[in-house]
C-alpha cells in the first residue's frame, strides 16, 4: 500500500470567524456531549431503575441499545445525508440529542426512555462518522494529527467530567434534572457548531457501493479487524473493572473512585500523546497501543494484592488506551485517503459493536471464571489484534524495494509501518 496522501485543507472552505481550531473544538465538543450522554446511565443505573420501577439489568438497556443502535446509524447516516452540508448535519444531530435528553428527563416509563436512547443511538453514529474525519477539512497538512486528537479527546474528556457530573447532579438533584443538563449542554453544542464550522459541502457522495468497496480495502478491511479485537478486549475487562479493584486489599469505594479518576485523566494525555505519532506511523502506533494494552492488562492479574501496583498499571492502562481512537482513525484514513467519511462509519459501526461484544463476553466470562478471567481474556484479545496488527514480512520487502522512489517525499513512512 502506497504511503498516505497528505490531507490538504479543502480549498473551497475560508476560515470561519474565530478561526480553525474553533472549529476543531466545536467538534470535540459534540464528541463531548455524544459520549457523556451514551455514557450517563453508569453512574445512575440504580436510582433510574428505582425511578421507573425496573430491575437494574433492565435499566441496563439504557447504556446497551445505544451502542447497538450507533453501530447500525454510523453506515447508514453518511448515506442518507449524502449530498448535505456537514455543518448543517452535525448542528442537526446535536438539536436531536437535546431532544433525546429532553425526552429521557421526562420519560413516564421505560419504554419511552429506550426510546429515547435509540434515537441517541442515532447522535452517536452519525457524530462518529461525520466529525471524525473532518479535521483534514479545517486545518493545514501539518496540524491534522493534533486537530484529529483534540477532536476525539472529547470521548476522554467525557470520562473525565462529563460523566462525573452527571452523576453528581444525578444524586443530587434526582436522575431526571441530569438529563435535562444533557439537553441544555447539546443545545450549547448545536449553537458553537453553528457558529464556529465554515460550511463544510459534501466532498462526493457516500453511498452503500461505496462503503462495500471501501470495507473491500486490504488495509481497511485489517484495520477494522484491529480495532474490533482491541476495543472488544479492552471493554470486555474495562467493563468489570470494578470487580478487578475489588481484589485490592483495603480498598474502599472513594479510593476505586479516584483511580478511575486518574484513569480518565491518562486517557486525555494518551490522546494527546498518539496524534502526532500516529501522523507519523500510523499502523506503528496502534502496534503500540494494542502492546500496551495487552501488557497492562496481562500485569493486573497478579497485581491484584498490591495497591501501589495495580494504581500504577490502571493509570498506564487509561494512557495506552487514550490514543486508541485517533491512531485507528489516521492509519484507517491513509489506507483510503479518498474516503475519509466512509472509513469513520465503518470504524464507529465496529467500535460500538465491539463495545457491545465486550461487556456481554465480559460478564459471561466474569459469571464463570471472575475478575482473572475477565483480565486473561482482555489481554488475549489485545494480543491478538497486536499480531493482526503486524506488518507481514512480504509486505515489507516489498515496501523496502520501492522506498528509493520515495526518499523523503511528503507521508514518508519507515519500514512498512505507516499504514
Amino acid at each position: 500500500m502506497s504511503s498516505p496522501t497528505p490531507a490538504r485543507v479543502s480549498p473551497d472552505i475560508s476560515p470561519p470567524p474565530g478561526g480553525r481550531w474553533a472549529a476543531v473544538l466545536a467538534l470535540a465538543g459534540a464528541t463531548f456531549s455524544v459520549v457523556t450522554t451514551e455514557m450517563l446511565p453508569v453512574g445512575l443505573l440504580t436510582p433510574l431503575g428505582d425511578g421507573l420501577g425496573v430491575s437494574a439489568g433492565t435499566a441496563g438497556l439504557a447504556l446497551t441499545l445505544p451502542g447497538l443502535v450507533a453501530a447500525v446509524a454510523a453506515p447508514l447516516l453518511p448515506v442518507a445525508v449524502r449530498r448535505a452540508d456537514r455543518r448543517r448535519v452535525l448542528v442537526g444531530l446535536s438539536l436531536l440529542l437535546a431532544a433525546a435528553d429532553l425526552l429521557s428527563a421526562l420519560a413516564p416509563g421505560v419504554a419511552a426512555l429506550l426510546v429515547a436512547r435509540a434515537l441517541v443511538g442515532v447522535c452517536i453514529g452519525g457524530v462518529w462518522a461525520v466529525a471524525a474525519g473532518l479535521a483534514v477539512r479545517l486545518v493545514p497538512a501539518a496540524s491534522v494529527g493534533r486537530a484529529t486528537a483534540v477532536v476525539f479527546s472529547g470521548i476522554a474528556v467525557a470520562s473525565v467530567l462529563g460523566v462525573p457530573a452527571g452523576t453528581v447532579l444525578g444524586a443530587t438533584a434526582g436522575w431526571r434534572w441530569a438529563f435535562a443538563g444533557l439537553a441544555v449542554l447539546a443545545v450549547a453544542v448545536a449553537a458553537a457548531l453553528a457558529l464556529a464550522l465554515p460550511p463544510l459541502p459534501a466532498e462526493h457522495t457516500v453511498g452503500t457501493g461505496e462503503l462495500r468497496r471501501v470495507a473491500a480495502l486490504p488495509g481497511v478491511r485489517r484495520g477494522l479487524a484491529v480495532v474490533g479485537l482491541l476495543v472488544t478486549g479492552h471493554f470486555a475487562a474495562y467493563t468489570y473493572v470494578r470487580s478487578v479493584l475489588e481484589r485490592v486489599p483495603g480498598l474502599g469505594a472513594g479510593a476505586a473512585g479516584t483511580l478511575l479518576l486518574g484513569y480518565g485523566v491518562a486517557g486525555v494525555v494518551g490522546t494527546f500523546a498518539a496524534g502526532p505519532a500516529a501522523a507519523r506511523g500510523p499502523r506503528r502506533t496502534v502496534c503500540v497501543v494494542a502492546a500496551g494494552v495487552t501488557a497492562v492488562v496481562a500485569l493486573l492479574v497478579p497485581a491484584g494484592g498490591s495497591l501501589g501496583a495495580s494504581a500504577l498499571l490502571l493509570v498506564l492502562w487509561g494512557f495506552v488506551y487514550g490514543g486508541v481512537a485517533v491512531s485507528a482513525q489516521t492509519w484507517l484514513t491513509a489506507a483510503a485517503p479518498r474516503a475519509p467519511e466512509a472509513v469513520s462509519a465503518l470504524i464507529a459501526a465496529v467500535f460500538n459493536t465491539a463495545i457491545a461484544l465486550g461487556a456481554f463476553t465480559g460478564g459471561r466470562t466474569a459469571d464463570t471464571a471472575g475478575a482473572t478471567g475477565v483480565l486473561w481474556l482482555g489481554a488475549g484479545l489485545a494480543l491478538l489484534s497486536v499480531l493482526a496488527a503486524l506488518p507481514r514480512p512480504a509486505a515489507r520487502r516489498a515496501r523496502r524495494t520501492r522506498r528509493p522512489e520515495s526518499a523523503g517525499g511528503p507521508g514518508r513512512t519507515a519500514g512498512g509501518w505507516g499504514t
